[in-house]
């Protein structure tokens, strides 16, 4: 399912409020951003219990139970997770993930708050979530007759909704600092290969290993856990971030001609993040146009393309990571600021293309 509207986590609790309360809700979102977590914390905000069905792990009879002769008739029992006598909060995760038979047994209790002759204490709520086939992940055709009985929000992750719940849950200060320094390394889009990729859940994952292996943590360990948990390219960069920490060696130094870029192979992994530190800097700092260039900031300009140099000298393809384009293809850089590297640098240049 396209989104026509996207909403960020800290919406979520208002918006649950008022729609789950009076009609079932269905969360679509990537995996990883936190809609489990979500939903649950909504439930405890109610005072409900949250019951969770998963929908890769069910089958029909999981639902609408088995059936028992009463009085020479049959009579379907539902299963005592879902026959309640309080109200509660019925979550149905990854529910496009189930089988077209699965997902048509919650027909009538998606809509009708019922199963057979038991229906859903008052008060309870019913909530479902999924990721999107465009995610690479396990999803299924909903029906337009079970897309029909649901209110849809569309969810994306948002590093400011984030990194004020890492604040408050103990997030280790080496990812909060990070993703506030690199708040486009919270999420990346899932891979058509069998790899790690970066997603709140995995920072978090991440966040937990540190604290795991506390300050003893060594460089070939960390090397290990970050690529085990986070898109290749953002386990480099992390990496070169733990690296600066401990060494206090950073952008600023290099820029203001205190330190120079680090030449050694052992380490590229710390080239690579001052590089995209650089990169960064750029972005925020250099003018659309040339006209708009202040006196203080052509010295940096200056200074920049001087970097840049020095940094294709130690390594064209690093070098190459700072004047990319994005991933649409686009360039991030002013016009004016690639044409003066082109003509300084057109190894460079010719690199990139």
């Amino acid at each position: 399912m396209q989104a026509a509207v996207t909403v960020t986590p800290a919406r979520i609790p208002e918006l649950l409020l008022g729609l789950a309360t009076v009609r079932p809700v269905f969360l679509w979102g990537a995996p990883g951003i936190g809609k489990s977590s979500l939903v649950r914390h909504f439930a405890e905000s109610l005072g409900l219990e949250c019951v969770s069905l998963l929908g890769t792990q069910l089958a029909p009879e999981d639902l609408i139970g088995v059936p028992q002769i009463r009085d020479g008739r049959s009579v379907f029992c539902p299963p005592e997770a879902i026959a309640r006598d309080e109200p509660y909060c019925l979550f149905l995760d990854e529910l496009n993930a189930a089988t077209p038979d699965v997902q048509k047994a919650f027909y009538s209790l998606i809509l009708d708050r019922r199963i057979g002759t038991y229906e859903l204490p008052a008060g309870s709520v019913v909530i479902g979530a999924g990721n999107r086939a465009t995610d690479n992940a396990l999803a299924r055709p909903i029906a337009s007759a079970l897309v029909n009985r649901l209110t849809h929000v569309h969810l994306r992750a948002s590093v400011t909704d984030w990194l004020v719940w890492a604040g408050e849950n103990g997030i280790h200060p080496w990812v909060t600092d990070y993703l506030t320094d690199r708040p486009d390394h919270l999420w990346s889009q899932p891979p058509k290969t069998e790899e790690p990729f970066s997603t709140p859940r995995s920072w978090h994952m991440l966040s937990d290993a540190l604290h795991s292996f506390g300050p003893a943590l060594d460089k070939e360990t960390l090397k290990i856990v970050a690529h085990g948990t986070l898109t290749p390219a953002h386990a480099v960069s992390f990496c070169g971030y733990v690296k600066i920490v401990r060494h206090t060696y950073g952008i600023e130094a290099i820029i203001k001609g205190d330190a120079s870029w680090p030449k050694r192979v052992e380490d590229r992994d710390l080239l690579y993040y001052l590089a995209e530190a650089f990169r960064g800097r750029l972005i925020r700092e250099l003018p659309a146009t040339k006209d708009q260039i202040p006196p203080a900031l052509r010295q940096a300009a200056h200074r920049a393309k001087s970097l840049l140099v020095q940094l294709a000298e130690i390594s064209v393809e690093v070098a190459q990571t700072v004047i990319r384009d994005d991933e649409n293809g686009r360039p991030v850089l002013p016009a004016w600021f690639l044409v003066e590297a082109a003509r300084d640098m057109p190894r460079l240049v010719e690199a990139r293309r």
